[in-house]
């Protein structure tokens, strides 16, 4: 797992658990027991290979064209999607003949566009002998593929607790943005099928066309360092949340940041080693063990600890046993 993996899985588990705790005893009752568990990612690893990035290895081709067109003065632009797939709470850095650049988009104009919203809904199961004959998946171009995925997650969350992915659920559904993918389209036909079955559910689909209003990026190449040295302090002024001196560490301690490459928990009221270690990664608001009034809002679950020289993503959640 990579840092941006790695952070991103521990905010949202985080965020998952705050507000359903209330029935979770702390290890002082007869029900399920929580507990507070760190996880340090298992090797050390540099700030440079987490956010410096080769463009010519990413899954984003046009991305190295981008790149090398700005850096000639071209104004190169995209709609909807931020060129380089950067954020300004998420950089991303490159390197090219000995400079490195952070890479970035500003917004510079507004498109209204209309597009087709794919949206599913389940009427029963394969097996169901009243449910209406049904076009399977796999038999579908692959953007349709995607698009039914995608639509089975809106469906499915609809009236249950949980959440979906709304990275890719947009309106409920699937957007087509890709000119080749509508073109290819088997369910946006006019006689495509209005029906399909998927994961053991068939669903019937509803399509419609509707207006977006999406905004125009246009891509930056800034250069900030000339040395390894320097781009990884610029990524440690950025990115390191917490240091910690294993000299400065009583034994218990130190022992809690090596059992943690595996997960270390404790149930509250924590030892004064764990306290300390906490207390280390500033995650103070822990301490008490109510999560739900300071601790998911003041406190990030995750982070990246300096300790003796080296850096560590961590991730700090409450987890359930029995």
């Amino acid at each position: 797992m990579d840092r941006r993996r790695f952070l991103a899985a521990g905010a949202a588990g985080v965020a998952g658990l705050a507000g359903c705790l209330d029935d979770v005893d702390a290890g002082n009752g007869d029900g399920p027991t929580r507990t507070l568990q760190l996880v340090l990612s298992s090797e050390p690893t540099t700030l440079r290979s987490g956010y410096v990035v080769d463009l010519a290895e990413t899954d984003r081709p046009a991305d190295e064209d981008a790149f090398r067109a700005t850096l000639d003065g071209e104004r190169v632009t995209s709609q909807h999607r931020r060129p380089f797939g950067a954020r300004p709470e998420d950089p991303v850095y490159t390197r090219h003949e000995g400079t490195y650049y952070r890479l970035g988009a500003v917004v510079v104009d507004e498109a209204a566009v209309t597009r087709s919203v794919l949206r599913l809904s389940a009427v029963g199961d394969v097996d169901d002998a009243d449910v209406p004959a049904a076009t399977a998946a796999d038999d579908l171009p692959e953007r349709d593929r995607t698009a039914v995925h995608v639509g089975h997650m809106a469906a499915r969350a609809r009236g249950n607790e949980g959440g979906v992915p709304w990275g890719l659920v947009q309106r409920g559904g699937y957007v087509y943005r890709d000119a080749a993918a509508v073109e290819a389209s088997r369910l946006l036909a006019d006689d495509g099928p209005s029906h399909v079955s998927y994961r053991g559910t068939v669903y019937a689909v509803e399509v419609s066309r509707e207006r977006f209003h999406e905004p125009v990026y246009r891509a930056t190449a800034d250069p900030v360092a000339e040395t390894p040295e320097r781009m990884e302090a610029i990524l440690r002024a950025q990115f390191v949340t917490a240091r910690l001196s294993r000299d400065a560490l009583p034994d218990d301690a130190r022992a809690i940041i090596r059992d943690a490459r595996d997960g270390y928990e404790e149930t509250h009221p924590y030892s004064e080693a764990y306290r300390t270690v906490l207390r280390g990664l500033h995650a103070r608001a822990y301490l008490d063990g109510n999560v739900e009034k300071d601790a998911y809002v003041e406190d990030p679950g995750t982070g990246v600890v300096l300790y003796d020289g080296m850096y560590y993503d961590y991730r700090i959640r409450f987890v359930r046993r029995g």
